[in-house]
């Protein structure tokens, strides 16, 4: 599970580049168009790792942004007054 969670960051920057390459544009022309360094779009495509705001940058520039939007947009659902005291569990200090 964990590696799984460690490769969402690389897979993302795929996504990005693949975008990218469908629309024909170089790094420099995503890059200005989204306002962010090529640089900074190189390491990310290679590392996976930028700010948030340099992401949302991108996926406008990309016109997804609202896919970027819809992320975490609807909490879980409770149906009963028994699930949601499930899951209030109260936080304790450790000992």
């Amino acid at each position: 599970m964990l590696s799984s969670i460690e490769s969402i960051p690389s897979r993302i920057a795929d996504r990005v580049k693949a975008h990218r390459l469908a629309l024909g544009w170089s790094r420099a022309t995503l890059a200005a168009r989204a306002a962010v360094s090529a640089e900074t779009l190189r390491a990310f495509e290679r590392t996976g790792q930028i700010s948030l705001p340099r992401l949302a940058r991108l996926a406008v520039a990309l016109g997804v942004d609202g896919e970027l939007e819809r992320l975490f947009s609807t909490p879980p659902r409770v149906e009963t007054l028994d699930e949601l005291a499930a899951r209030s569990t109260r936080r304790q200090r450790g000992r």
